[in-house]
């Protein structure tokens, strides 16, 4: 039986991680709009990595017998003056995501739940490629600046990326 207090704080971190599935979908939407299918390409697919996660502490939580307590997700923002400045936000959040994992390790360790602890690990390295592939698309479009074809070139790679849930067994459960 897991803890209260982590059966709270995951609670929480499920909410955090739909917010940013909505949150990608939102900017998915913004690129859409600007007729840059591919970067609305790769946002849908983030979306769809986020809901994953969302799903794989869902059901953690009940395989240790927590009880699972939906919330409302805050609206997430719908305006960004460039594409630079959508991955910028991207950045920035999955910064902050990364901080509130770390922040559930600790959790994890001070309650001496090395189960949890143990399933938290997915998420921390899963934060490094978060960042990664973030800071990579802001240097490329740093580097691209207004040049319109190579901003069209990129769009084009990004349309190429696809969802593949990572293999757990069947389910999105450790």
């Amino acid at each position: 039986m897991i803890r209260q207090t982590m059966v709270e704080a995951l609670n929480r971190q499920i909410n955090r991680e739909l917010y940013s599935a909505y949150l990608y979908l939102s900017m998915s939407a913004w690129f859409s709009n600007r007729n840059l299918p591919g970067f609305a390409n790769w946002m849908r697919v983030q979306m769809q990595e986020e809901q994953f996660h969302a799903l794989k502490f869902y059901d953690y939580v009940v395989a240790r017998g927590g009880r699972l307590i939906m919330q409302a997700i805050e609206a997430p923002p719908s305006e960004w003056e460039s594409p630079l400045a959508v991955f910028e936000a991207t950045y920035a959040h999955e910064q902050k995501v990364t901080a509130m994992i770390n922040d559930l390790v600790e959790l994890a360790q001070k309650e001496k739940d090395y189960a949890t602890y143990n399933f938290l690990q997915w998420y921390v390295n899963e934060q490094v490629e978060e960042e990664a592939n973030d800071t990579g698309i802001i240097e490329r479009l740093k580097m691209i600046r207004e040049e319109t074809n190579a901003l069209f070139m990129l769009d084009r790679e990004l349309a190429t990326r696809v969802f593949t849930p990572p293999a757990t067994g069947g389910k999105s459960a450790p």
